[in-house]
């Protein structure tokens, strides 16, 4: 398998093929986000993406999973996503499930139509990143999308049978924003009615934009327990319609957590709450990383 710069895949990817076939991210402009700096968003050839796919075929007696990477590879047309599919079903037909990376704003250009077709080519998942229920921290954030924008993605995708996991990131409004950040998030989740719900923790590192504000003063990131708090909160105004699977797991967390929502939220809260009158059972910084 070839592939260019860096690349990155949700955490329960691990076992999953790699696949790139778009380079960087469309977007590529949010103040928390390392990624993809290096890259420039273009389509990678055809013809180099099924050489890899053939050389997986001939190299790989079976492959469970893939994940189309990078960035934001919904953003391609229909028609090149639907030909990639359709390989990847001819060729490799004991894969059980393909997943990729999205933005609300490439499933928005999309017609309810059109996710129908990727679901019945085998399209079974979307990792979505919310990052935040507030509309004032996504623009602060420059994340370029809308609350409503958001909302109505994931919904237009489980409504189309393709399943979401969605990401919010604890501490993204800092001291200043930190209860907004929660509440709205935690309604967002209500709204969304996503089949799954990740959280990971804050950590501003460059080349993210956010670290010169970090290091300037202007943005003043959580301490371990005010995230607790913060997640505490968030978890009290998440009360989606139907069961969603919630993880906070992520090597960046402080807690990690395992639950549904709504019906584990007491239980997660009060986990949390024992967290935070022992500084003990938190993760020690030094072995936080993203």
């Amino acid at each position: 398998m070839r592939y260019i710069g860096d690349i990155y895949r949700p955490p329960s990817e691990a076992y999953s093929l790699l696949v790139q076939i778009t380079v960087g991210c469309t977007h590529n402009k949010c103040a928390f986000c390392t990624m993809y700096k290096n890259k420039q968003f273009r389509l990678r050839d055809p013809k180099e993406v099924i050489e890899d796919l053939d050389w997986a075929r001939a190299h790989y007696r079976r492959v469970d999973r893939m994940f189309l990477c990078d960035g934001d590879a919904l953003a391609l047309k229909n028609s090149k996503l639907l030909f990639y599919l359709d390989y990847i079903t001819e060729h490799f037909p004991e894969c059980e499930r393909i997943t990729t990376y999205g933005r609300a704003t490439a499933v928005m250009k999309k017609t309810d139509e059109e996710l129908r077709e990727l679901k019945e080519h085998g399209l079974d998942m979307v990792y979505l990143g919310a990052e935040s229920g507030s509309q004032k921290v996504l623009d602060m954030m420059n994340k370029g999308e809308t609350r409503e924008d958001l909302i109505k993605g994931v919904q237009r995708l489980e409504a189309a049978g393709i399943k979401t996991s969605v990401t919010f990131i604890s501490g993204l409004g800092g001291t200043e924003y930190w209860e907004e950040h929660a509440i709205e998030s935690g309604k967002m989740i209500t709204e969304m009615n996503a089949s799954y719900v990740s959280l990971l923790t804050l950590m501003v590192q460059p080349p993210a934009p956010l670290y010169d504000e970090y290091v300037a003063g202007r943005f003043k990131m959580l301490k371990a327990e005010e995230v607790l708090a913060e997640t505490c909160l968030l978890l009290q105004h998440a009360k989606p319609a139907k069961s969603c699977v919630f993880r906070s797991n992520h090597a960046s967390n402080y807690v990690s957590l395992r639950g549904n929502i709504p019906e584990d939220n007491e239980a997660m809260i009060a986990a949390l709450k024992r967290c935070m009158e022992d500084r003990g059972l938190l993760k020690d910084d030094r072995f936080r990383m993203l």
